[in-house]
């Protein structure tokens, strides 16, 4: 879902240059008490969001550092959605021992016994993560690892009057239609459309609900795909006039397309956080918190941000960025400036209202919602046309 690149902005900071040694981690953590024990720990992560070696000079692999750091091994498999990782950990197809949700959805594995308790003596540096992103309502289940936001990537070609992207009505203006790209996600798709009706993304009142759906539905007709990953080359193709994503993949989709740009609509948009976080069934769980532990190195910390290009909770991390980074008002906006409203855990049946609707408007095959009314008039037109023509020619007949 959040796939990224390196920036070549990012290429100029000092530590690119220098190989890396197990100097640059922190000297009084004892990173190799797991060697030689055959100890392995299972990541599932968001698709391409963490550093991975390129073959450029001076990349950064996190997975293969953290190994021969500590020796523990790394199996790294990812997920597109919140969605599919609580499914995966609901089915108990899978053992993780480190998982990387959204802020709603840890709230949700709480709620449902589906996390364990970090012991924060082993990852010590969580000392660096800004207390702003950090939630008591997650403590201590988790770690943020990135934060970011929600706005509306367009083609500035495409859009006719750029003052139409200060609302999210733009996502419903017919004059679109087939050339908007929405989100393949119930709780996402939910919140850009109670945004714009004015409701709290966390609502739990079933009219305010059925008022989100209903627009959904009308959106639908005109949305030419529901997508995730897919946004990525429907965008920088120039296959489509605007979509809602995250901050942190619009800044990678413009670095590709300069014909790209970002706005965040005045109604309000989503603040999140990715966090850190271990599962019931963990086989190593003392190993999983040396993984986050690592995680929040200031050196890794670091490597991770500039390739995923989102933002950072990090305070280490952030002072050693590029000044112009620091100063992007996309990378780090002033949140005291633009809208926003985290997303909170929903009551379970509040949640399976909300997948009822979704799976309700996405399995409907009506093109339009319109189609019905206007086939009966015609019909019925159509009808009354041949009984008059039938009535004519009886007429004729007979004289």
């Amino acid at each position: 879902m959040k796939r990224m690149i390196l920036l070549t902005l990012c290429l100029c900071t000092f530590i690119s240059v220098f190989p890396i040694s197990s100097s640059a981690y922190s000297e009084d953590y004892d990173w190799e008490r797991f060697k030689g024990k055959n100890a392995e720990i299972n990541v599932y992560n968001w698709g391409e969001y963490i550093s991975i070696d390129e073959g450029n000079e001076g990349d950064y692999d996190t997975v293969s550092e953290f190994e021969k750091l500590t020796g523990i091994n790394v199996n790294y498999t990812t997920f597109a959605s919140n969605e599919e990782l609580y499914a995966k950990l609901q089915s108990g197809g899978a053992n993780y021992d480190v998982v990387i949700p959204s802020d709603y959805m840890i709230g949700r594995l709480i709620n449902e016994d589906m996390l364990l308790e970090l012991n924060y003596d082993n990852i010590p540096n969580v000392k660096y993560i800004d207390e702003r992103f950090k939630d008591p309502l997650y403590d201590p289940y988790s770690v943020p690892y990135t934060w970011g936001y929600v706005g509306l990537i367009y083609n500035k070609t495409m859009i006719d009057d750029l003052g139409e992207l200060e609302s999210w009505d733009i996502m419903w203006n017919e004059k679109y239609a087939n050339n908007i790209l929405m989100f393949n996600n119930s709780r996402d798709a939910f919140a850009i459309s109670l945004f714009r009706e004015g409701y709290s993304v966390n609502t739990s009142n079933l009219k305010q609900l059925e008022a989100a759906a209903r627009e959904l539905e009308k959106q639908k007709p005109i949305v030419q795909s529901y997508v995730m990953d897919e946004v990525f080359d429907k965008m920088g193709g120039g296959e489509a006039a605007l979509a809602p994503y995250y901050a942190g993949d619009a800044i990678t989709m413009m670095e590709d397309n300069p014909d790209l740009g970002f706005a965040v609509p005045k109604e309000g948009t989503n603040l999140f956080t990715d966090s850190m976080c271990i599962p019931k069934g963990a086989q190593n769980k003392e190993a999983a918190e040396m993984f986050i532990n690592f995680m929040c190195e200031t050196e890794t910390a670091l490597r991770n941000i500039e390739y995923i290009c989102y933002s950072t909770p990090h305070t280490e991390a952030f002072k050693l960025l590029p000044e112009d980074v620091q100063n992007n008002g996309i990378y780090y906006p002033d949140l005291e400036k633009i809208k926003t409203e985290r997303f909170y855990a929903l009551p379970e049946t509040t949640t399976k209202q909300i997948d009822k609707m979704w799976t309700d408007i996405m399995t409907n095959t009506n093109t339009s919602p319109w189609l019905t009314p206007i086939f009966l008039v015609a019909a019925l037109g159509f009808t009354a046309f041949i009984n008059v023509r039938r009535t004519m020619k009886k007429k004729q007949n007979e004289l």
